[in-house]
């Protein structure tokens, strides 16, 4: 349980170490050698982040906050509650305060879930690595934390892959489902998923470092934070706000798989380009986006448009829409504002999002919502939950979606969710004797 914690500018300690390892098998060891509670891994270009120990966290359900940062605090909530989860992050009893978190899909319609739920977890941590290719630089707040670099002499240990392309035949009757509404008129746009049980527990950062090694991801992710474990290679950004006020979304639609054959891919991506559905579906992602970042800036842009973004097993249509914030609008203005992501929801977004809501069974929770990294000088880097692994109550699962507009067939669409799948599925590793799995069930 995370305690209110007063601490000082003399309790904060900044410390600097070289290292000749790589650095995604450093930030995997650190999150494995149980040294870090409640932690987040989060990739950005060039550096990876490990913070855990937290001080305090903000934990949000269905109309209701909860803070343990600057003393115990909690309120009730309606409409908007990322300004609200700023506010209590400025809170935290240190100077210059980094946040780490997650937000599940149904922050954006919580009367979806279920009373007692966490919609979202951030927490400002206790220690946070920052990790280059040379240097390891440790934050931490508070008690010690003794560096050791991790002996990384054993061999990678051996993944065992999920299959994941047996015929889902409740999926493709969703996708029919969603057809028949877009032909009535109710939406453009939807984006139904399916979720594959994974028959083992999954050692999560051995999982984490395999996946990571076969992806060239927008970010990564590994996190054990408030009863959930998940590592991902996110394909986009839902937002990268600079903290000078330049805020920024990736939208990415349009999809073909990614082979290895270099004659094959091209020939995929050249029918990619050239796909009256996919560049439909990825022109109206961009409109929607580039509606909503207008919404809390000018002048709004598209930077980059109908580029080609390698992904893994996959290749995806991907654009970037940018806008300048003004005074008195913030990072968090803008995440409220692109959240959830449109890639992983639809067009327009509430009946959209209602569609999923009714079409697809359970809730989303991870999948499809954001992790995010930010701090107290308005930067935020926020990636979108997807081609992950996920562990909660006892069970392992992947999930993947495609977007259904006019043109889709289930077939196809049931095809690009295997080809997603395929990102993540062959890499997964068991957990092995002594190594922790899946968090209790209840948690």
């Amino acid at each position: 349980m995370n305690r209110p914690t007063t601490l000082g500018i003399d309790d904060c300690a900044h410390t600097v170490h070289s290292h000749n390892t790589d650095p995604l098998n450093l930030a995997a060891a650190v999150a494995a050698s149980g040294r870090l509670t409640d932690y987040v891994v989060y990739e950005q270009p060039g550096r990876w982040y490990v913070a855990g120990n937290p001080i305090g966290a903000v934990t949000v359900g269905p109309g209701r906050l909860h803070s343990t940062l600057g003393g115990d605090h909690t309120e009730s909530w309606s409409g908007n509650p990322w300004p609200r989860i700023h506010a209590a992050l400025g809170r935290a009893p240190v100077p210059g305060w980094r946040a780490y978190g997650w937000a599940c899909f149904e922050l954006y319609r919580p009367d979806t879930a279920a009373p007692d739920d966490i919609l979202a977890h951030f927490m400002v941590p206790g220690v946070e690595l920052e990790i280059t290719e040379t240097e390891v630089h440790i934050r931490r707040y508070g008690a010690p934390f003794e560096f050791e670099l991790p002996h990384t002499s054993a061999p990678a240990p051996a993944p065992t892959p999920v299959p994941v392309d047996t015929v889902d035949t409740a999926y493709l009757v969703r996708v029919q489902d969603a057809l028949d509404r877009i032909r009535h008129g109710e939406f453009h746009k939807v984006i139904m998923s399916r979720r594959v049980d994974v028959p083992f527990a999954v050692d999560m950062p051995a999982s984490y470092a395999a996946v990571r090694r076969m992806n060239a991801p927008a970010r990564s992710f590994l996190l054990d934070l408030g009863g959930w474990q998940a590592a991902g290679v996110s394909p986009e950004t839902v937002l990268e706000a600079d903290g000078a006020g330049l805020a920024t979304t990736q939208p990415l639609a349009g999809t073909r798989a990614r082979t290895g054959d270099a004659e094959r891919d091209r020939a995929l991506r050249d029918d990619l380009l050239s796909d009256p559905k996919e560049i439909y579906e990825h022109a109206t992602s961009v409109r929607l986006a580039y509606t909503e970042l207008d919404s809390v800036g000018s002048p709004t842009r598209v930077s980059e448009f109908l580029t080609v973004k390698e992904r893994g097993s996959v290749q995806h249509l991907a654009s970037r829409v940018e806008t300048l914030l003004p005074a008195g609008r913030t990072s968090w203005d803008a995440l409220a504002a692109v959240y959830p992501a449109i890639t992983a929801s639809g067009i327009p977004k509430a009946p959209a999002c209602a569609a999923i809501d009714d079409l697809e069974p359970g809730t989303r929770g991870l999948y499809s919502g954001a992790v995010v990294r930010a701090d107290s000088t308005g930067s935020l880097d926020a990636a979108l939950v997807l081609r992950a692994v996920y562990q909660r109550g006892g069970r392992s699962w992947l999930r993947a979606g495609a977007g259904v507009v006019t043109g889709s067939t289930p077939a196809r669409e049931h095809e690009e969710t295997c080809e997603k799948l395929a990102c993540i599925a062959p890499y997964l590793v068991p957990v092995r004797s002594g190594s922790p799995g899946p968090a209790p069930a209840g948690a």
